[in-house]
């Protein structure tokens, strides 16, 4: 196959690119300049997408031979990755840019791309594996075998079509081997830090980030009882399950910690409280994309809402009949929402966060938070039940 390795400077990139020519198919590097301001060099090791990177997975091209270019998607990844996490912090939601970035940038944009200019499939250093379903050969996404690098989570919004063109060689290594497989390959990238956090905040300054987009805005902290215990200067600043940097004025009663519960973009409100009320049994989400056939009310899966998250049991009690995701910018479809209920309470899941279910190691599917909290509760934005 001819095959369009993005490469983003780092040894998963390098020597999931060197894998796919070891396997015999025609690869042809490119690295992703997302970066309106590019630097030199990366801050501590955090972030990505600098002109160091493009020039480390430059010599990894040519360590291996394959052609190599540079692709300035920042314009894009401006509009559908950056400019929607602010949008979607001032409404008072959580995203997260990775998700999004795997499902607009790397697999929509790049893919696009590949193919019209006649390539077969797209590799990345993704931990994840593709197992060809035993009826109908399709491909599979499932958890790679490394529990700790695993990164199904947020490969979990791509359809059955665009895993069909994708190639993840590492999802059968641990990060050890992927060390060791790049020193011997003489790459200079084997010992190269990860990058860590948001790649668009290299200082890992989310708070400062935001406010110089958004503004501040003095607004109130209540307590479960509606009495004022803190200001703040944007709620955009704060997320559900939050306990540090509240900056609360009054402690409470009983000397126990508070955790935010709600963030209200409206009225510029955080509400918090005892950690006990972080508790949900039920998740509402909307716009659900599925990794294979579509599950139905009563199936038991796997939730997970985080990255690096605990994975917990649940049923599907809600399964939308219309499950083709909506474009983004346009609203919801009431039609397209699935609700999952929890065999054991999760706490601090926020509007916006990504659902990912999963059956065993196999990704089932994906689908955007809109609401959670305790089975047969009132929550606001949810479906009926």
């Amino acid at each position: 196959m001819r095959v369009l390795a993005a490469m983003s400077g780092g040894v998963d990139s390098a020597v999931a690119a060197a894998r796919a020519v070891d396997e015999g198919h025609e690869v042809v590097g490119v690295h992703l300049a997302l970066s309106r301001t590019r630097t030199d060099a990366r801050p501590g090791g955090r972030g990505c997408c600098t002109i160091e990177d493009a020039l480390d997975a430059r010599r990894v091209a040519d360590v291996i031979g394959i052609p190599f270019y540079v692709w300035d998607l920042s314009e894009r990844f401006a509009e559908q990755v950056v400019d929607d996490f602010v949008a979607e912090y001032a409404a008072g939601r959580t995203p997260n840019p990775c998700v999004r970035c795997n499902e607009r940038i790397k697999f929509s944009a790049l893919l696009d791309r590949a193919l019209a200019l006649g390539f077969d499939a797209v590799c990345t250093g993704h931990y994840a594996r593709l197992v060809p379903d035993p009826r109908t050969g399709a491909a599979q996404l499932h958890r790679a075998v490394d529990p700790a690098k695993d990164q199904s989570y947020v490969l979990a919004v791509l359809p059955e079509d665009r895993l069909a063109r994708a190639l993840f060689p590492l999802g059968d290594l641990t990060k050890d081997q992927v060390r060791a497989e790049a020193a011997r390959r003489g790459f200079r990238v084997a010992a190269k830090p990860d990058s860590h956090d948001i790649c668009f905040i290299p200082d890992g300054d989310t708070r400062g980030w935001l406010a110089a987009r958004l503004g501040t805005r003095s607004g109130a902290v209540l307590d479960v009882d509606g009495v004022e215990v803190g200001r703040h200067e944007g709620a955009f600043a704060f997320t559900v399950g939050q306990r540090k940097g509240l900056r609360l004025g009054r402690p409470a009663a009983d000397g126990r910690p508070r955790y935010v519960l709600a963030v209200e973009p409206v009225s510029n409100t955080v509400r918090v409280g005892p950690r006990e009320l972080l508790d949900i049994l039920r998740i509402d989400a909307e716009d659900p994309v599925w990794c294979g056939s579509v599950p139905s009310p009563g199936d038991h899966v796997g939730v997970q809402v985080r990255a690096h998250g605990i994975q917990v049991p649940g049923v599907l009690d809600v399964v939308p009949v219309v499950t083709v995701a909506r474009s983004p910018g346009t609203r919801p479809d009431p039609a397209r929402a699935v609700r999952v209920l929890l065999d054991r309470p999760i706490t601090g899941v926020a509007a916006g966060q990504t659902l990912v279910l999963y059956s065993g190691s196999r990704v089932v599917g994906a689908a955007t938070i809109s609401a959670a909290g305790p089975v047969g509760a009132g929550v606001p934005g949810t479906p009926p039940g």
